[in-house]
C-alpha cells in the first residue's frame, strides 16, 4: 500500500513570561496567551498558532527553550492539507520557492535480494512537497510580531493559581509566568501534557535516522517519494530541490543503545551498515551525506484510544501538535496535523473572544468554551490520523503472515482511500 511522504514531528507551545519581580510586566502577561515551544516540532506549532492569534488581536508570547532560531532534524513532507494551513498562515508561497513538487509515491519491497513488489500511486489529492525544517522554522518565526518570541526560556513546571485558576508556568531561570491561556507543544515528554494528566507516549521498536545529501551537479532523480523495505530496514528518499535530497532510514530492529552515540560519525556508520544490501546508488547517497544533518531518534506515538478518550483541557490549559497527538511517520501527517491545530485553535479563540481578544476582561468561561470547541473539532480528525498511522506502522513491523493479513483488512475497511486524509481542509482563520 503506497503511503505519503515520511514525517517526524513533535510540537510545543510557549506561554507568556511573567516575572514575580516585575509586577507591571506580570499584569501585562496575564492578559495574554502563552505558548511553550521547546521541542523541534513544538516551535513549528506554537509559532504557527501564535501568528494567527496575534493577527486576530490576541496577544501572545512564545517561549522557546533554544538560544537561537534553529531546528533539529532534516525535513518533512507537507501534503495538501498542510499547504492549505500554511496558506492561511501566509508562508506557503515563500516555502514553495525552495521545494520541488512531488508527483508520485513509489513503494518497493525486497526480500532476500529479490524484488517482490513495486507499486506507484499518487502522492496526495493535490500538492506534496518536501520542506527543510529550518526553512519552515525561520518562515514562521519571521512572520511573528516583533517581541513575541522569547528565546532561552525553558519550562520546568506548571501549576494552577489558587486565586484565579489561571495557569502559572515556572521557568528554569526562576521566572514565573501567569497567562490566561497556556498552550503546550513540548513534544513527546510534554510537561504541559503531564499537567493535564495525559498518559505517557509509547515507544515503537523502531529507530529512525534522517539526513541530507547534496549533489552539486544535480541528482537527476524523479520528483517522487520512493520508499524501499528490505528485511528489517525501511529507507526513503524525497527530493527537496534539484541538488538536495532528504532521506531517512528506519531500523525496525535496532540495538537498544543505538541512540547513545557520542558523535555523528557513529550515527553515520550505523546508518551505512543498515543499508549495506541496498543499491550502490542508495549507499552512495547515505555515504556522501552532510554528516552534520544526521539525526537519530526512537519513534514514539500517542495511541489512538488515548487520542479518543483523553481530556485535552484543564482550566484554560490545552495542548497541540505532538504534545497532543504524537504519531509515527508512516502516513506523513505529523507536521501537517500540527499546522492544522494552529489554525483551528486561533479561529476558536477568535470566535469566542471577539475582536478585543484577551484585552477586554475575557472570562475564564469564554476561554474554556473556545478550547472545548477546538478539542471537539480536532478530536475526530486526529483519531482517524492516529488510527491509520498506528495500523500502518504495525503492518510495516509485523512478521506474522496472519497479523499482516488482519492489518491489511483493517486498513482496507477503515481507510479504503489510503490518501483520503490529504483532502482535509482546516478552514480559514
Amino acid at each position: 500500500m503506497p503511503m505519503p511522504p515520511y514525517s517526524l514531528s513533535m510540537w510545543l507551545q510557549p506561554p507568556p513570561i511573567y516575572s514575580e519581580r516585575d509586577k507591571d510586566r506580570k499584569i501585562w502577561h496575564k492578559n495574554n496567551n502563552g505558548r511553550i515551544g521547546h521541542s523541534d516540532s513544538g516551535r513549528r506549532h506554537c509559532w504557527s498558532c501564535d501568528f494567527p492569534c496575534s493577527s486576530q488581536g490576541i496577544k501572545s508570547t512564545v517561549l522557546e527553550r533554544s538560544e537561537s532560531v534553529r531546528s533539529e532534524g532534516a525535513a518533512f513532507g507537507i501534503q495538501t492539507n498542510g499547504w492549505l494551513a500554511l496558506q492561511q498562515l501566509g508562508v506557503a508561497d515563500k516555502l514553495r520557492l525552495n521545494s520541488l513538487p512531488i508527483h508520485q509515491i513509489r513503494d518497493v519491497m525486497i526480500e532476500k535480494g529479490i524484488k517482490r513488489r513495486e507499486s506507484v500511486g499518487p502522492a496526495s489529492h493535490g500538492e506534496v512537497r518536501g520542506v527543510i525544517r529550518n526553512d519552515m522554522v525561520r518562515a514562521l518565526a519571521h512572520a511573528l510580531p516583533i517581541g513575541t518570541l522569547r528565546l532561552g526560556s525553558q519550562i520546568v513546571s506548571v501549576k494552577r493559581d489558587e486565586a484565579t485558576s489561571f495557569p502559572i508556568v515556572h521557568l528554569r531561570n526562576g521566572q514565573d509566568i501567569k497567562a490566561k491561556v497556556l498552550i503546550g507543544c513540548d513534544g513527546s515528554n510534554s510537561i504541559v501534557s503531564k499537567f493535564l494528566g495525559l498518559n505517557p507516549t509509547k515507544a515503537l521498536g523502531s529507530r529512525a535516522v534522517r539526513g541530507f545529501t547534496n549533489y552539486p551537479n544535480g541528482h537527476g532523480f524523479q520528483q517522487e517519494f520512493i520508499r524501499i523495505k528490505m528485511d528489517n530496514v525501511v529507507s526513503g528518499r524525497l527530493p527537496i530541490t534539484h541538488n538536495l535530497v532528504f532521506w531517512f532510514v528506519v531500523m525496525l530492529k535496532c540495538p537498544q543503545d543505538s541512540t547513545n552515540f557520542k558523535n555523528q560519525e557513529d550515527v553515520a556508520r550505523l546508518t551505512l551498515a543498515s543499508v549495506c544490501e541496498f543499491s550502490e546508488e542508495w549507499k552512495e547517497m547515505v555515504k556522501n551525506c552532510d554528516i552534520d544533518t544526521l539525526y537519530i531518534s526512537r519513534l514514539r506515538y500517542r495511541s489512538p484510544w488515548d487520542v479518543m478518550s483523553s481530556k485535552f483541557r484543564r482550566g484554560t490549559v490545552t495542548v497541540a501538535g505532538d504534545s497532543m497527538h504524537l504519531m509515527g511517520p508512516f502516513i506523513g501527517q505529523g507536521c501537517s496535523a500540527a499546522l492544522e491545530d494552529g489554525v483551528v485553535l486561533a479561529r476558536c479563540l477568535w470566535s469566542k473572544l471577539g475582536q478585543d481578544g484577551m484585552n477586554n476582561g475575557s472570562s475564564r468561561k469564554q476561554i474554556q468554551e473556545a478550547i472545548d470547541e477546538y478539542v471537539r473539532e480536532r478530536r475526530g480528525r486526529l483519531v482517524g490520523l492516529s488510527t491509520q498511522t498506528y495500523l500502518t506502522g504495525r503492518l510495516i513491523e509485523a512478521s506474522s503472515p496472519a497479523t499482516k493479513l488482519l492489518l491489511i483488512l483493517l486498513l482496507m475497511i477503515l481507510f479504503r482511500d489510503h490518501i483520503g486524509h490529504t483532502r482535509y481542509d482546516c478552514g480559514p482563520l
